[in-house]
C-alpha cells in the first residue's frame, strides 16, 4: 500500500508542473511563433531522421511525465491550439494526421518509438528509488531509446528503399511548412 501511494504522489508531482510547462510553451510567443512551434521546427530534422516529424518528437519529449499524453500533445501541435482537446471521431483524427504528412512509415515509426523509448518520469524515479542508483535509472532510459531509434531508422530506410514513402512525406511537409 505504501508503494502505491509513493508512486501516485510522484505521478502528481510531475504531472502538474508538466501541464504548466506545456501551457507556457503553447501560449508564450517569440517573434510571432509559440515556443512550442519553435521547438517543433528545431526538432524537425531529428524527427525526419527517425521517420517521424518534429511535432511527434516534441510530443515524446513533453510526454516524459506521462507517456499517455504523447498523442494528445501531437494533436494539439497539429491543430495549433494552446490546450489539449478531446477528439472522438476517428475520421477527424485520420484526416488530421494525413494533412500533417503522416504515412504508413510515420505510423509504424510512431508505434515502434511508443513501445521502445524512455519510460515515464515516475518509472524512472521508481527505478532510482529501488536500485538506489541513478546509473540504473539512466540505463533504463537510454537502452530502450537507442533500440527504438535504431528500429525507427531501419523502418525509415526500408521505406525509402522499398516504398518511396518517406521521400513523399518529406516533400509534402517541406512544401507546406512555414519556417521562421
Amino acid at each position: 500500500r505504501e508503494k502505491i501511494w509513493f508512486v501516485l504522489r510522484r505521478a502528481v508531482v510531475f504531472s502538474a508542473p508538466a501541464g504548466i510547462v506545456l501551457w507556457i510553451l503553447a501560449n508564450v510567443q517569440y517573434r510571432g511563433e509559440s515556443c512550442l512551434q519553435l521547438m517543433v521546427v528545431f526538432l524537425e530534422p531529428a524527427g525526419q531522421f527517425l521517420g517521424m516529424d518534429g511535432a511527434i518528437l516534441t510530443g515524446f519529449i513533453l510526454g516524459f511525465p506521462a507517456s499517455e499524453i504523447v498523442l494528445p500533445i501531437v494533436m494539439m501541435i497539429y491543430l495549433s491550439q494552446g490546450c489539449l482537446n478531446e477528439i472522438n471521431d476517428f475520421s477527424v483524427i485520420y484526416q488530421l494526421f494525413s494533412q500533417n504528412g503522416w504515412t504508413q512509415t510515420t505510423a509504424l515509426c510512431f508505434i515502434a518509438f511508443s513501445l521502445l523509448h524512455w519510460p515515464c518520469s515516475t518509472t524512472v524515479l521508481t527505478i532510482r528509488h529501488e536500485t538506489e542508483s541513478w546509473k540504473w535509472a539512466a540505463l533504463a532510459m537510454i537502452a530502450p531509446t537507442v533500440v527504438g531509434s535504431i528500429l525507427c531508422i531501419s523502418l525509415r530506410c526500408f521505406s525509402i528503399l522499398m516504398l518511396d514513402d518517406a521521400i513523399i512525406q518529406y516533400n509534402c511537409r517541406v512544401n507546406d511548412k512555414k519556417l521562421p
